[in-house]
């Protein structure tokens, strides 16, 4: 059975505010929880008008405290924002708080437009060329102390943090796999790469102290509803955040419409249809047959599911539908393996 996780932007909808977007993920993560996905991760993103995700790891500890047994991290971390300190800091406490229930998921994309980054950053000139570096700093801030060592991340220091890296391009499947490290990619915005990526990572990777064997993760858009055509009008409202996006106008998420097609350019919906490519929407049955053939194709270790949708009622019936999906094609799944053990049996 492939495992299900979400990532969660905390979208702010149209009219409302970050107090409701954040009231809205740990209502979705409880749901989560007890519809048995196995992580729930946040991402940084800053000055986006319809994210709430900024505090990354505030929201990560606001998550895990409301919700079981669920893993809660980070989808991630931005880390030529923060220094590697920092980060160890904060997630050796929430490590700490929620022992054996918290990931760090690392990228170098500055999460937000360029003026905002410098904000962020102050100096521009090292801080993504010096990813590998920092990410190395900061498994040693995690590593237990050594003797006379000067700086310690306390708590931080010695704790099980799993740490993994996300990528949209080649650069961190060739990290992730030389460092050892499960690999998380953003098939979900950026699938250009993603079959080249998953083979650079599995054919280079490195056994290391965390993992002996590689672990490649794809990001995927799955909406469901109990209709296709109500799944689909759902996903306009993705699609127009994506739009307004390249348009340089992000805005909170908007409701969703009837007719996409009056909303955008002929160029806008090609390159909006390449950059979601990774998408499976519709009623169950449409989910569970683009999704089993995407999986047997691809054989990703896990499954992480996003979607923009403006209705909160609409994210709660979709994860629960897609749940229902997962379990059916591992239904699928071991019935085919236990005929195909049945044949090899009669065949000897």
């Amino acid at each position: 059975m492939i495992p299900f996780s979400i990532l969660d932007l905390s979208p702010i909808p149209k009219g409302a505010t970050a107090a409701v977007a954040l009231r809205n993920t740990l209502e979705l993560a409880q749901h989560a929880d007890g519809l048995g996905y196995k992580r729930y991760w946040l991402a940084e993103h800053h000055n986006m008008p319809g994210i709430a995700s900024a505090a990354t790891s505030i929201i990560i500890g606001h998550v895990a405290g409301g919700t079981k047994t669920i893993r809660v991290g980070s989808g991630g971390i931005m880390l030529p924002n923060h220094s590697p300190l920092v980060v160890a800091e904060q997630f050796g406490t929430l490590a700490s708080l929620y022992p054996g229930r918290i990931d760090l998921g690392l990228g170098r994309a500055p999460g937000t437009d360029m003026m905002t980054a410098r904000a962020l950053r102050r100096d521009m000139e090292d801080s993504a060329e010096q990813f590998p570096q920092d990410v190395q700093e900061l498994q040693n801030y995690f590593a237990d102390a050594e003797p006379g060592q000067r700086i310690r991340a306390v708590p931080g220091s010695g704790l099980d943090v799993p740490i993994w890296l996300l990528g949209s391009s080649l650069f961190g499947a060739q990290l992730a796999a030389m460092l050892g490290l499960p690999f998380a990619f953003a098939s979900h915005f950026a699938p250009d790469l993603m079959r080249q990526a998953l083979d650079i990572y599995r054919s280079s990777f490195q056994a290391s102290k965390q993992l002996d064997r590689p672990y490649a993760m794809l990001g995927a858009n799955v909406l469901a509803a109990d209709t296709d055509a109500q799944a689909r009008r759902q996903f306009t409202s993705q699609q127009q955040s994506f739009i307004n996006l390249r348009r340089g106008t992000p805005g909170q998420v908007p409701p969703p419409i009837d007719d996409i097609d009056a909303y955008w350019s002929p160029a806008e919906k090609a390159m909006v249809e390449r950059s979601l490519a990774v998408s499976f929407v519709g009623s169950v049955d449409t989910i569970e047959r683009g999704l089993a053939a995407f999986l047997d194709s691809l054989q990703p270790d896990e499954l992480m599911i996003t979607a923009h949708i403006y209705d909160q009622a609409a994210r709660l019936r979709s994860i629960e539908l897609i749940a229902q999906v997962r379990d059916d094609i591992a239904k699928a799944a071991r019935a085919a393996d236990k005929a195909s053990h049945e044949t090899a049996a009669n065949i000897k």
